[in-house]
């Protein structure tokens, strides 16, 4: 009798997925030109994956994004014919919420999945790509397990488990992008992954007047320097050596206020708002400095927050690690320090003779207007395409 319940109750839980899976093989003619995206984290706050979808869409390619829908994704995205939205809900049962998301939306060529975080999600879309005939692209941004290690140190059992499972599942991939050579070369020696490497009236605010017959808007004299820091307010980005930088010439974000609120700045005003996408970009063009605090866990990734600035061609002052020198050329088109009291001497440099035409930080604009930097449709033509291609 009891076997007869589990054999009921095993036909029950496989037979709707053996059944989807039968229908996605008889539909797989049109999986050619589909690829189904994945960030188990906010849509609205990953534009790595945002920018991969409106890649893959402009190359031809039908989307199907699944993520959680916390904030607002770009209006391109939103836009795009060729894109669908599918929202994650389920937090507490994710693995099977994710595989049935992932069997439910029409058959792909790929699955485009972010890492971190990559648990539980390699192996499940792995298993649904096995299912499915697709083949999983994986996203390195960093590694997951390095992150926890910040929280609960790298010795922790769940963090040594973390690292075991990501090196296990890592290798199940079929592509790998990495966002720095560092973490490409480290893949292929420690974990044995092969990857690829990849970018009205006369109005006044604080810093511009408008003429209202003109329009023309032009720099108030005497006005402040805008310096502009992006941060995810997480463990791996200390906000507080800009707070003691600032004093002595950023699931974090409620402790930092409270910091802020104890400094009694009298020349500084400090604002901390969360930007949409479309917005963001009209910020670093309006600043005259970036400040990166991101201290990478692995010290093989990049902060994508510095690839934003050089695209607005906003020079930047950035916190060392490992393989930041692949970003930042420091003297070249900005600063490295190593903590608080060398950043406080870069800003006094920087901005001792503020606005100067001829002072250091116009130096690191034209150096990045001049420079010819690959943008991000170049640079995915150039590297990811031709690897989707191909197999």
């Amino acid at each position: 009798m009891a076997a007869s319940y589990v054999a009921l109750l095993a036909l029950s839980v496989f037979l709707p997925l053996l059944l989807l899976v039968a229908w996605k093989h008889w539909r797989r003619g049109r999986a050619a030109r589909h690829v189904i995206v994945v960030v188990l984290g906010d849509v609205g706050r990953s534009p790595r994956m945002q920018y991969h979808a409106l890649s893959l869409a402009k190359s031809g390619f039908s989307v199907t994004l699944l993520g959680f829908c916390n904030s607002k994704p770009h209006d391109e995205l939103l836009q795009s014919d060729r894109i669908q939205i599918v929202s994650l809900t389920d937090l507490q049962r994710l693995a099977v919420h994710l595989l049935w998301k992932l069997m439910c939306v029409e058959p792909a060529a790929y699955i485009f999945l972010q890492n971190p975080p990559g648990l539980p999600a390699i192996a499940v879309c792995w298993f649904a790509g096995c299912l499915c005939g697709s083949k999983l692209v994986v996203d390195w941004h960093n590694y997951g397990y390095s992150i926890m290690g910040l929280v609960h140190g790298p010795s922790h059992p769940l963090v040594l488990l973390a690292k075991w499972y990501e090196k296990l599942c890592g290798r199940l991939s079929h592509l790998n992008l990495c966002v720095t050579n560092a973490m490409q070369d480290d893949l292929a020696e420690n974990w044995g992954v092969n990857s690829e490497s990849s970018d009205p009236g006369m109005e006044r605010s604080a810093f511009t007047e408008q003429d209202a017959l003109s329009g023309a808007v032009t720099h108030l004299c005497g006005r402040p320097a805008l310096l502009v820091s992006s941060t995810s307010w997480t463990e791996d980005e200390d906000f507080s050596i800009l707070l003691a930088a600032l004093e002595s010439k950023g699931p974090l974000k409620d402790y930092y206020s409270c910091l802020i609120h104890q400094k009694r700045f009298q020349h500084i005003q400090v604002c901390t708002p969360w930007l949409e996408a479309e917005d963001y970009p009209l910020l670093l063009g309006s600043a005259d400095l970036g400040v990166c605090l991101h201290r990478s866990s692995s010290g093989l990734d990049l902060p994508m927050k510095v690839v934003d600035m050089f695209g607005c061609c906003l020079p930047v002052c950035a916190v060392n690690f490992q393989c930041l020198h692949e970003l930042v050329k420091h003297g070249e088109n900005g600063l490295v320090f190593e903590d608080s009291e060398e950043l406080a001497a870069q800003l006094q440099t920087l901005f001792s003779r503020f606005p100067d035409p001829a002072g250091k930080l116009h130096q690191f604009r034209e150096s990045l207007r001049e420079s010819e930097q690959l943008r991000w449709d170049e640079s995915w033509e150039q590297t990811v395409l031709p690897l989707i291609s191909a197999t």
